[in-house]
């Protein structure tokens, strides 16, 4: 039975409260161009044996990333996860657990974000990590949004190597935020250009590294003008096993670190749900997104952890919050913090060389395959090529014959002018056999 509690009189008072004349009223923000007028393109109804059945074959019209050679990357990796991963969150106490309001009867909660932020404080090198956010995009926008509360200056930088749907979702939150933004263009190194484009205005610099083609960059001069303007510095990761063979953000004079943490300890899941990671300085702490977890002792002495730091709205007054974000996806979080614990600091150093070694072989079988041209020269573990033909035709017909060869980078950003450009990734997960099948299937293509 359908529980429909409002009476149209009911819809119409609360609607004249309001002062409008329809629920459409409601909707006026939203484009046009974005708007249904009619109802979904989908069956009113069937059986629960029908549903079952029709997606079901929508669902074997999907190729699994294990299924063959895979070099897909771009801001989403695949690795091996430990099935202690899986079957430790899988857990009734973890797997149903809810945001930890009460501290008395959530100290398991607590102390696992306590570890976690722990973990994301040693691998980004900075003081400070709050208890995750949604994922790694995000995570940037509430970054930047950080960096303009803390400077009040009204300018941000994004650079031309930041993964496009980061940029998008900057974009998306500053133009409602009311925080400009200069966007540079695409470039495989786009050191110069950043440090060019500081200015007294600039509250903050956005950069990643490795970036979205690949190029690792030691970003110490951009930090250096980015403080010398009075700009805060944001370094965007979204490859968390680069931390174990790369100098961290801290290290490299970052005020702000944010990743995606989804390569340790989470599946490509189709694309999520996936997992922010979000360190600072100290001193700009009570600025910090989200919720901070930390350690105490109760009336008896004993080890306890509470939430030190809430400044999400769910938590104070909504004029006083920092962020509006409503969770920190605690499980995924767990995955995280699981697989980091499994792996040491020597493990994940070890699964790091592994990865830069994969990608070394693959590098050299593309440089040796005609009319390939590697752009990227300095990586770990992805590498930005130009084809003689559109990257995206080339990488459907490689699709036919089980390879899945990249991501065309005309598929992140459109309008870049880029539609050559195929940006592939190697992890520890990909065999010789994987890059030999790759190279002389687009050694067939490009020849055809």
């Amino acid at each position: 039975m359908r529980y429909l509690p409002l009476t149209p009189d009911d819809r119409a008072e609360m609607l004249s409260v309001i002062g409008v004349k329809s629920i459409d009223d409601l909707f006026v923000d939203v484009p046009a161009a974005a708007r249904r007028t009619g109802v979904v393109d989908l069956p009113l109804h069937a059986g629960e044996l029908e549903v079952e059945r029709e997606l079901s074959a929508l669902a074997a019209r999907n190729r699994t990333a294990g299924s063959g050679p895979f070099f897909c990357g771009a801001g989403a990796y695949r690795h091996h996860v430990p099935a202690s991963v899986d079957h430790i969150i899988q857990r009734s106490e973890f797997l149903t657990s809810y945001t930890p309001y009460q501290p008395e009867i959530a100290q398991g909660t607590l102390q696992v974000l306590f570890e976690f932020q722990t973990q994301v404080a040693a691998l980004t090198g900075l003081e400070v990590a709050n208890a995750s956010l949604y994922d790694g995009s995000t995570g940037a926008a509430e970054a930047v949004m950080m960096a303009n509360r803390i400077t009040r200056k009204g300018k941000a930088v994004l650079s031309g190597g930041l993964h496009p749907h980061y940029v998008r979702s900057i974009e998306t939150l500053a133009h409602a935020a009311g925080v400009a933004t200069d966007t540079l263009a695409a470039a495989v190194d786009a050191e110069a250009a950043v440090i060019d484009a500081i200015d007294a205005d600039t509250a903050c610099v956005v950069v990643q590294t490795p970036n979205v083609f690949g190029t690792v960059t030691d970003v110490t001069r951009i930090a250096e003008a980015a403080h010398a303007a009075g700009a805060l510095l944001i370094v965007v990761t979204t490859e968390a096993v680069s931390y174990g063979l790369l100098k961290s953000p801290g290290e490299m004079g970052a005020d702000i670190a944010v990743a995606e943490g989804q390569s340790i300890g989470n599946g490509l899941n189709f694309g999520g749900p996936y997992v922010g990671l979000f360190a600072c300085r100290e001193k700009y702490m009570r600025q910090i997104p989200g919720r901070l977890c930390g350690e105490t002792v109760d009336a008896e002495g004993r080890r306890g952890f509470v939430l030190t730091l809430s400044t999400r709205e769910q938590h104070i007054r909504r004029d006083k919050a920092t962020s509006n974000i409503c969770t920190n996806s605690g499980l995924c979080a767990l995955a995280f913090t699981i697989h980091m614990s499994l792996l040491g600091e020597q493990g994940l150093r070890r699964l790091a060389a592994l990865n830069h070694d994969r990608a070394r072989k693959l590098k050299a079988a593309l440089a040796a395959t005609p009319g390939v041209e590697v752009l990227t020269d300095r990586y770990f573990n992805e590498i930005a090529v130009r084809l003689p033909r559109d990257a995206a035709e080339v990488v459907e017909t490689l699709a036919g014959a089980g390879v899945i060869a990249g991501v065309p980078y005309s598929r992140l950003a459109p309008q870049a002018g880029m539609d050559d450009v195929l940006l592939l990734a190697a992890t520890e997960l990909t065999s010789d056999a994987d890059i030999a099948l790759l190279q002389k299937a687009l050694t067939k293509v490009i020849a055809q």
